[in-house]
């Protein structure tokens, strides 16, 4: 897969339904912001509650949208190879460039189960599809690893890509040295993609990001400062994106009853939060996603805030492109009602 930020984009709902008018808009700000690429209907979309009608559709969507003007993966990995297949193949009907391929979760594969019944049915099937391989072991509790990632390229030309959320950088250097200098590795978390792509172990060529839904330019810049080898500029702009990519997971400590408790929002949740408080189309989350509490709304705005104050060229681009007042936004109590639970 080419080397670029790619937004892993978020779906929108209204009510039960997605919000296929506010999926239009961010379809058009991504590409208008100068994106790589869009990742339809990955977790980040959150593809687990779509039907796989609902999955398809948003496919559609992004892939006519964005073709001739940046490329478009689809997400078809499932814990289902039937289904992935099936998926897949409506994808690349749609003219998508690549799909993303989720480690099988819950069902405990083996990396070789991964490789052998999983992977390798799909890049068999569809030869002339980049095929992306997503290891995300905290997500999934399986991991594809490096070993059989390298037979598979070595099998495969076309599964070239990896979606790194490891964490571990050992890992990544190791997916190196198994697949070879062609084969290209993509973050999978905002927070790591300076240090991937300027390791000369790991020599990552991208991010597949979730902090491009809010701020594409930005994000993007961030990446090409990298691929121009200008690391200090790109390390400069990452210090103003850094509170940001850190809204991927927001900790609080809660008080109950019975003693404190750590709560975890996981993504997308704090980006549908931001995106609803700045006024782009978000919509809210799907059960068993919900709301944040009272403290992680207000670690949200504290890094909207933050952002503003200190670098707010980086989310100019929403105020241009949603027509809207953004220190309005974040500082007026209705622009946030309904969006957190009243209490833990």
């Amino acid at each position: 897969m080419k080397a670029g930020c790619y937004t892993a984009l978020i779906t929108p709902f209204k009510e039960e339904d997605i919000d296929w008018t506010g999926l239009d808009r961010l379809i058009d700000f991504q590409i208008q912001n100068g994106i790589t690429g869009i990742l339809a209907a990955g977790t980040t979309a959150e593809s687990p509650v779509l039907n796989w009608q609902q999955h398809n559709e948003v496919t559609k969507k992004i892939a006519v949208k964005a073709r001739n003007k940046c490329a478009c993966i689809a997400g078809t990995g499932s814990n289902n190879t039937r289904e992935t297949l099936e998926g897949t193949r409506h994808a690349m009907e749609c003219g998508v460039q690549g799909v993303l391929l989720v480690d099988p979760y819950y069902n405990g594969p083996s990396s070789l189960e991964i490789r052998r019944e999983y992977i390798a049915p799909v890049a068999r099937e569809f030869p002339t599809l980049d095929i992306i391989s997503y290891v995300i072991p905290g997500r999934t509790g399986t991991q594809l690893l490096p070993e059989d990632l390298g037979l598979l390229f070595k099998q495969y030309p076309n599964l070239n890509t990896v979606k790194e959320a490891t964490g571990d950088l050992a890992n990544m250097r190791r997916t190196r040295t198994c697949c070879g200098p062609d084969f290209t590795i993509l973050s999978g978390d905002d927070p790591l993609t300076i240090e991937m792509m300027t390791d000369p172990q790991v020599k990552a060529g991208g991010v597949i990001s979730v902090a491009s839904n809010v701020a594409p330019k930005a994000t993007t810049e961030m990446v090409n400062l990298l691929l121009a080898g200008r690391p200090a500029e790109a390390r400069a702009l990452a210090a103003k994106l850094e509170p940001l990519f850190n809204l991927v997971t927001v900790k609080t400590t809660e008080k109950t009853p019975y003693g404190e408790v750590v709560c975890r929002a996981r993504n997308p949740l704090a980006y549908k939060t931001l995106m609803a408080i700045l006024g782009m189309p978000s919509g809210g989350c799907k059960p068993p996603l919900g709301k944040m509490t009272p403290n992680g709304l207000n670690k949200v705005l504290e890094v909207a805030r933050t952002m503003q104050r200190t670098a707010p060229e980086i989310l100019k681009p929403i105020a241009d492109f949603f027509g809207v007042n953004i220190e309005e936004r974040l500082e007026n109590p209705k622009f946030r009602e309904g969006l957190c639970y009243a209490e833990y």
